[in-house]
């Protein structure tokens, strides 16, 4: 996703100088979102692995100080760094809920689209497609795709919030960060249903 928006600027100025209207148009607009709030979920990861690293590393240097010196009032500090921290995480994770939300809502947009059609074409939809090749549906299953992988991602990044600051071993702390990071449930071959998504609606040159 990184880089994306430096070749597609997608806002509402430029949406309105598309020629679509109707449900095409619906759903290009949809498609702009779903780009936008990727990236916006990238940048969220990136702010959260700094701040779950930080979480990590004031862990340590506690685990260090209390085998130095038990009585040592150092380790009281680190607690007071270490809420500071965890707080802030759980500010990143509640803007990513806040864009899972949003994704939700482009899922249940799409899904109406998908019942309009059905209701003025019949269950197999219209005859032409909206743009290129993809019927409706094919739109409402991209968008289902993209919309379970964040559901679920999302939820992971909540289990490492809840754990991570009360994790002692080390080895345990390094998956949570790795995880953190890499997404598992967020794949690259996602980034592929999206740009076959923008291919469809105009966003991406043919």
């Amino acid at each position: 996703m990184e880089g994306e928006s430096g070749d597609m600027t997608l806002s509402s100025s430029n949406r309105k100088c598309s020629g679509v209207t109707g449900s095409a148009r619906k759903i290009k607009d949809n498609a702009a979102d779903w780009h936008n709030l990727m990236l916006r979920w990238e940048k969220l990861n990136e702010d959260g692995f700094s701040m779950a690293a930080n979480i990590v590393n004031i862990r340590r240097s506690q685990s260090n100080e209390q085998l130095v010196d038990e009585s040592s009032s150092a380790p009281t500090d680190g607690a007071a760094a270490l809420q500071d921290e965890c707080c802030k995480l759980q500010e990143i994770i509640h803007k990513m809920a806040a864009v899972v939300t949003k994704m939700r809502r482009l899922m249940t947009s799409q899904r109406g689209l998908q019942d309009l059609e059905e209701f003025q074409f019949g269950p197999e939809g219209r005859k032409s497609p909206l743009f290129h090749n993809w019927t409706t549906k094919q739109f409402e299953s991209s968008s289902r795709v993209l919309l379970d992988a964040f559901s679920l991602e999302l939820k992971l990044k909540q289990t490492i919030l809840q754990e991570l600051a009360h994790t002692s071993t080390s080895n345990i702390c390094m998956v949570y960060l790795s995880c953190w990071l890499h997404q598992p449930f967020i794949p690259p071959q996602l980034s592929l249903t999206l740009e076959a998504l923008l291919l469809e609606t105009g966003h991406r040159p043919l």
